[in-house]
């Protein structure tokens, strides 16, 4: 008896909420968004290294020790002024003895000659015999050979002599110092680098790695907008000058190096910061804007409140209004996007309302209503089939 008794009030009850269910209107709502006048914008991000423009590495083209240093870190420095000095006496002792090389060379010379006018004056009379002329002529032209070869030895001498006064080759700031004094440093087959010297802290760049996806929007003159993380609050500008064709693949990524204008007046930029970048690829300022979802709006019947129609029309590209209880279509014709607001060359005004999603006061109905619209929707399983199956 308690049994049929508690199932006629769970009947009672499931046909309670079935009637509260159908009385329940249903209501649609619909989203709307005024076509306003924005600026449409797309930009590439990536990650680069602030450098100078122009830097170079001083270095020394002799041997020696390094006997006097007069510039430290930050130095700043002018063309020719002495930086460094390496210790000259192994280089005046070459240039001595090269100096010493070409007297004597000089002096044998001197006799060779002498020799040789001699035994060009008894040959021309018929006292001695062509070889002996021979023999004289040719060790005068070994003697003057010895002596332009003794010349260029004293050259070579007080050419690595200056070498050991190091001058800045440009005016600038010192980023680097490798040696100490008291240091050997040897010049073998590379240059040794003593100093990097930076030409113009004030005018920086920005090397960035694009990737081979975003590379072809990326054009020469583009404004970008980059910050670093020592001022996170500040937002630096510059221009794209210059977009390298070489590539770089790094674990299977391939990326350009792009080189960006960094103005750095107040010297807030340091060589070798991260530089996070924006490149904007599109700059379209001013232009009359709608959301891209308007135009992937499209009404039905079965979203349409009582008392609510549709005018619809022809057209590849349309907008709706609502215009009281009608929800009109708008041919409209546009321009660029930057996937999220589209450019409108024409068919709309600004301040008009374009409708951008609908929405109702049942959502499980909603939900319902987009599995049936929706092919690829999962279709709900017909219970009456399932039972045939058990049959």
């Amino acid at each position: 008896m308690r049994k049929h008794t508690f199932i006629k009030a769970a009947l009672l009850i499931t046909a309670a909420v079935i009637v509260s269910s159908c009385e329940k209107k249903i209501e649609f709502t619909y989203t709307e968004v005024e076509a306003a006048v924005q600026d449409v914008t797309t930009s590439v991000t990536a990650t680069g290294t602030i450098e100078p423009v122009t830097s170079v590495d001083v270095g020394t083209q002799v041997s020696g020790i390094v006997s006097k240093l007069y510039v430290d870190y930050n130095s700043v420095v002018k063309a020719g002024q002495i930086i460094a000095e390496l210790d000259r006496t192994n280089l005046m002792s070459e240039l001595s003895s090269a100096q010493a090389n070409l007297k004597s060379a000089q002096s044998d010379l001197d006799y060779q000659k002498t020799n040789y006018e001699r035994f060009k004056a008894l040959y021309d009379k018929g006292l001695i015999s062509a070889n002996d002329y021979e023999q004289a002529r040719l060790s005068y032209i070994k003697s003057q050979q010895t002596v332009t070869h003794q010349k260029e030895s004293v050259k070579k001498a007080q050419t690595n002599l200056g070498y050991a006064t190091i001058t800045s080759p440009i005016d600038g700031v010192v980023l680097k110092k490798e040696v100490e004094e008291g240091q050997t440093v040897a010049s073998s087959f590379n240059t040794p680098t003593l100093f990097t010297i930076a030409r113009d802290l004030t005018d920086m760049r920005v090397i960035a790695d694009v990737d081979e996806a975003d590379i072809g929007e990326v054009k020469e003159g583009q404004r970008v907008s980059f910050t670093v993380d020592a001022f996170p609050n500040d937002t630096f500008e510059g221009a794209v000058t210059q977009v390298r064709q070489q590539p770089t693949t790094e674990s299977n990524v391939v990326t350009y190096e792009v080189v960006i204008s960094a103005p750095n007046q107040d010297l807030k930029l340091k060589p070798g910061l991260t530089a996070n970048v924006n490149i904007y690829t599109l700059e379209m300022p001013g232009v009359l804007t709608i959301p891209n979802k308007a135009l992937r709006f499209k009404p039905s019947e079965a979203m349409l409140n009582e008392g609510e129609t549709i005018t619809d029309i022809e057209s590849p590209v349309k907008v709706w209004t609502k215009e009281g209880p009608n929800l009109k279509a708008i041919a409209v014709q546009t321009g660029v996007t930057n996937g999220t607001l589209t450019q409108v060359t024409g068919g709309l005004q600004a301040g008009t309302k374009v409708i951008t999603d609908v929405q109702s006061n049942m959502p499980d109905l909603e939900d319902e209503q987009q599995q049936n619209s929706n092919p690829f929707m999962p279709k709900p399983r017909n219970r009456n089939q399932d039972k045939d199956k058990k049959k």
